[in-house]
């Protein structure tokens, strides 16, 4: 059994920047990739961006293309959101699911999910 935990949420004001972070226990990251969706109230679950962790590349939502940033921690098995520039239309329950690259390219489909940490951006 994998269990991601998402970590890092909070309230910020437009402009502000949080990171995220989403831990895996259970198994490494390797030949994984993980991706970080949002679902604000009364929205559809969106897409957000997606890491893949045997060549560290990253893909964005036009979204949030050039204000949030996905990295890796190697040694701690850890994947992080930067997210910059915020805006109050970026407010949601961020979580991080990840998947075996192959079913993932195949599918679009992710094996393991988190419980979801919340953005607020409001002043």
């Amino acid at each position: 059994q994998v269990l991601l935990v998402e970590s890092g949420g909070g309230l910020v004001q437009p402009g502000g920047s949080l990171r995220l972070s989403c831990a895996a226990a259970g198994r490494t990251f390797s030949n994984y990739i993980i991706a970080w969706f949002r679902q604000a109230p009364g929205k559809e679950r969106e897409f957000v961006g997606r890491f893949t962790w045997t060549d560290a590349s990253a893909y964005y939502a036009d979204s949030v293309k050039g204000r949030f940033t996905i990295s890796r921690d190697n040694a701690e098995n850890r994947v992080f959101l930067q997210m910059n520039s915020l805006k109050p239309e970026d407010t949601a329950v961020y979580r991080c699911e990840a998947g075996p690259s192959w079913k993932v390219a195949a599918t679009g489909e992710y094996d393991y999910w988190g419980q979801g940490t919340q953005v607020t951006v409001s002043s």
